[in-house]
């Protein structure tokens, strides 16, 4: 099987979906799209009702994104965290593809099934939630991932495809 991997310096946490597989779906859905933060709640509607026409659609994101920021601010002064199930693994991403990553360790056990959580290096950062089978000890196949996340994964994926033809066009130069 030929897989086509892109080098992409991200980290995962994961533990065996069969290890609390009740509480990783709960997990997986809070972190979806339809449970998103209050003002993107708020954004949505507000484009559903057409009240962001005359707004430059650039500076309506940047407001958000600053809102977010305050929030987490709060939430950092008030020492809230975001409550998240505890997941027994932690490892390096080294590659990634459209619907496969390769771990830098062999630390997968081949045909296990998965639940993780990836950060991704996008604006906004957030946790990705993700479900995958190993393909073998350190290649897994993504299983689950939300609709919004796999673009964000597509568009980083290409992004550090673009990085990394630059980069051997100038070591040629």
């Amino acid at each position: 099987m030929s897989v086509r991997l892109v080098k992409a310096p991200i980290e995962i946490v994961f533990s065996f979906a069969a290890a609390d597989k009740e509480a990783y779906i709960r997990e997986y859905q809070q972190l979806s799209e339809s449970d998103d933060d209050p003002i993107s709640q708020w954004l949505k509607i507000a484009r559903a009702k057409g009240e962001t026409s005359d707004t430059d659609p650039v500076l309506l994101n940047l407001m958000v994104e600053l809102h977010r920021k305050v929030d987490a601010l709060e939430r950092f002064l008030k020492n809230e965290e975001p409550k998240r199930v505890s997941l027994a693994s932690s490892a390096e991403i080294e590659s990634i593809g459209f619907e496969h990553f390769k771990l830098s360790e062999e630390l997968l056990q081949e045909g296990a099934e998965y639940y993780g959580r990836v950060m991704m290096p996008v604006h906004p950062k957030r946790d990705v939630a993700v479900f995958f089978t190993a393909l073998d000890k350190s290649l897994a196949k993504i299983t689950k991932m939300h609709e919004r996340d796999e673009r964000e994964w597509s568009v980083y994926l290409t992004a550090r495809e673009r990085v990394l033809i630059r980069e051997a066009k100038e070591a040629k130069e």
